[in-house]
């Protein structure tokens, strides 16, 4: 960001902020509200009171007409009222002369001085009565209004004040919610920004366009309209929009997918336009959506009927940024981690120009990564980041932070100064696996079980052609499934997998499943989820993937995914019941082979079976390091037996490239 550039957005431009952020807030079409609505409780209160009078009502005299209606039964009910200056009068209702039942009572009021009187004539004629005392005449007026004030009370608390704290009034509701970024108080810059190098190298052509446009119009270029970042959850699309509102000289809009949608058809479209008619009083700027998924899904999928709010929400999208007018200068940025459910009419050039893809983090960007988000970190001289990263394959940046952020609340539980490798490694298994769960007691037969299956499993493993380094082996419980787990870590990230080390993994599955048969003479559901994950990769094998001898290099059934879900919901069967039989057969033979290797290979280790097994009971967790031993010397090295060990491994190693004949490759 230049040293010269003002706080607050571009010169002459007024920052757009929210109540309290240095702006005073508009409350006049609030105002305007409360008056009509202290207008109609009065009509209202006017009314009931009216209604509550206008009936007709007779005065007549004491005597002899109000004496002789009682003498000839006349009065049907008497209230003596007594007002606010002391003064009394009877109310009575006087039966109608035609006495039908469906005729309305007649209402007299007689003026009294002698209330003890009235009553006496009343009980002697056994006419009710009741003593009451007339209420002011302004409480009455409130009387009626209180509950009509009461309700719109409640509906002003409800609703207004949500749309009050979105930023707007209610004759604003049709107005974008797209906030303008201050660049004063925004701290990240690309510098934040680790990992995805290609993509930042991307977006800052944006940014320079924006600063010199010169130099690329010059060849006759021209600034994308939109650029999409698409990638998996927790990769940086968001960290780097951020960081881009960071760089840019530009006034920097930020939206959300579902601020647009709401309840109302057309609103979203009216915040659509009104967004980008905010862009081009600011022009040049950028405008971040993120999760345009919410707004952008596909029209006319053909499931659950249409979508009309969201549909012409994406139409006025569309429009505004490759229509008749097109909004020069302004440029948008979106996010989303499902590009797939995304309308083909926004992908397209001339919307969305450009198309970047923030994948999961490579070895050296996961290093990367650590080493920015350690910087706030207290971390020990031996901690090892490159170490850690080798060990989390598949982790995205979001996953890394979080695992800084466990090693740093172990360390400080365990009260050490500095964050170590046993902190970051403890934190790893806890990100990848689940945390110990040492209050899930096993009892003996159990944890036994336990104990022979995980031991299996670390045989198979380290007598296989090919598979992945252990890292340990325990038989505490982690995370909600597991009740021990044989944990490998790859030593690099792999994109592709040969037949032989499918095969590796099958045997590998099916070790836990056979020491239990081998010891106990019976199986249990332990080898639940062993058993489902090596029917997929077997499957895969040879319904995907064309490793089967019999069948031959060819895919078999198509896969139906419902758009809006996003994943498989049935293979379509594009071939014959004899092929799919056959395919039944190919995967039960592949399943077979990967058993029987795996009964051989603990057949033939059956004395370290029973030495690992009986050492997890005792130590309940097992490094890599000493399973390897185990299975090579019987017995756990000492530190000064390790160390001779590696010398001589380099020795070793250091021999046979000597011996290396001239012009040859490793």
């Amino acid at each position: 960001m230049n040293g010269n550039n003002t706080p607050g957005g571009a010169p002459g431009i007024k920052p757009k902020g929210r109540p309290g952020q240095g702006q005073s807030p508009d409350f006049s079409p609030m105002r305007g509200l409360i008056i009509w609505m202290i207008v109609f409780a009065g009509i209202v209160a006017i009314f009931h009171f009216w209604n509550t009078r206008r009936q007709d009502v007779e005065e007549k005299p004491f005597s002899p007409d109000f004496v002789q209606l009682v003498n000839d039964g006349k009065i049907k009910e008497c209230r003596i009222v007594t007002d606010m200056s002391g003064r009394m009068h009877v109310s009575a209702d006087v039966v109608p002369p035609d006495n039908s039942t469906g005729a309305r009572p007649l209402k007299i009021k007689v003026n009294i001085t002698d209330g003890d009187k009235v009553q006496g004539l009343l009980q002697e004629k056994k006419v009710g009565y009741r003593n009451m005392r007339s209420s002011p005449l302004l409480w009455e007026i409130l009387s009626g209004a209180l509950p009509v004030l009461l309700l719109f009370g409640v509906l002003y608390f409800v609703f207004i004040r949500q749309i009050r704290s979105a930023g707007h009034g209610i004759m604003g509701f049709g107005r974008s919610r797209a906030k303008l970024l201050m660049r004063g108080s925004n701290k990240i810059t690309f510098e934040n920004v680790a990992g995805i190098d290609e993509a930042k190298e991307e977006v800052q052509e944006i940014i320079e366009f924006l600063k010199d446009p010169k130099k690329f119009q010059t060849l006759g270029g021209r600034i994308p309209k939109g650029v999409l970042l698409m990638g998996p959850p927790g990769t940086g699309k968001t960290l780097l929009a951020k960081a881009i509102a960071g760089q840019a000289d530009v006034p920097f809009f930020s939206i959300s997918g579902s601020d647009f949608v709401e309840m109302f058809v057309g609103v979203g479209a009216s915040r659509v336009r009104d967004m980008f008619e905010q862009g081009k009083k600011n022009a040049p700027c950028l405008v971040f959506i993120d999760e345009i998924d919410a707004v952008g899904r596909s029209r006319f999928t053909g499931i659950g009927g249409g979508h009309d709010e969201r549909e012409q929400t994406l139409n006025a999208l569309l429009v505004e940024m490759d229509g008749f007018e097109t909004s020069e200068g302004v440029i948008i940025i979106a996010a989303t981690n499902r590009p797939d459910v995304l309308d083909p009419a926004l992908l397209r050039p001339g919307r969305f120009d450009r198309q970047i893809v923030i994948d999961l983090p490579t070895l050296d960007g996961r290093e990367a990564i650590l080493k920015m988000h350690a910087r706030k970190l207290k971390l020990s001289p031996g901690a090892e980041l490159r170490r850690i990263a080798r060990g989390t394959p598949g982790f995205s940046g979001a996953d890394l932070e979080n695992l800084l952020n466990e090693a740093a609340l172990l360390a400080a539980r365990s009260g050490k100064a500095a964050i170590e490798i046993p902190d970051l490694e403890e934190a790893r298994d806890k990100v990848r696996w689940g945390r110990e769960r040492r209050s899930r007691v096993l009892d003996e037969k159990d944890k036994k079980i336990t104990a022979y299956h995980e031991a299996g499993h670390a045989i198979v493993t380290l007598n296989v052609k090919q598979s992945e380094p252990i890292h340990k082996i325990t038989i505490i419980p982690r995370g909600t499934a597991y009740l021990g787990a044989t944990m490998q870590l790859p030593e690099k990230d792999r994109y592709l997998e040969g037949r032989e080390k499918l095969e590796s993994m099958l045997a590998t599955y099916m070790g836990g499943r056979i020491a239990e048969e081998m010891t106990f003479g019976d199986v249990t559901t332990g080898a639940r989820s062993d058993l489902r994950e090596a029917t997929r990769i077997a499957r895969h094998m040879v319904c995907d993937w064309g490793m089967s001898q019999d069948l031959g290099p060819r895919t078999f059934g198509e896969k139906e995914e419902l758009m809006f879900l996003g994943r498989e919901v049935s293979r379509h069967q594009d071939y014959s019941e004899e092929t799919s039989r056959k395919i039944d057969e190919e995967i039960n033979l592949i399943l077979k082979r990967a058993f029987e290797k795996a009964r051989s290979i603990l057949f033939d280790n059956k004395d370290k079976l029973e030495l690992i097994a009986g050492l997890l009971l005792e130590k309940e967790t097992l490094d890599g390091i000493e399973v390897e031993e185990l299975l090579k010397h019987g017995r756990i090295l000492d530190e000064a037996e390790r160390g001779r060990q590696e010398s001589a491994g380099n020795d070793d190693k250091a021999a046979a490239v000597s011996e290396k004949p001239a012009g040859a490759q490793g």
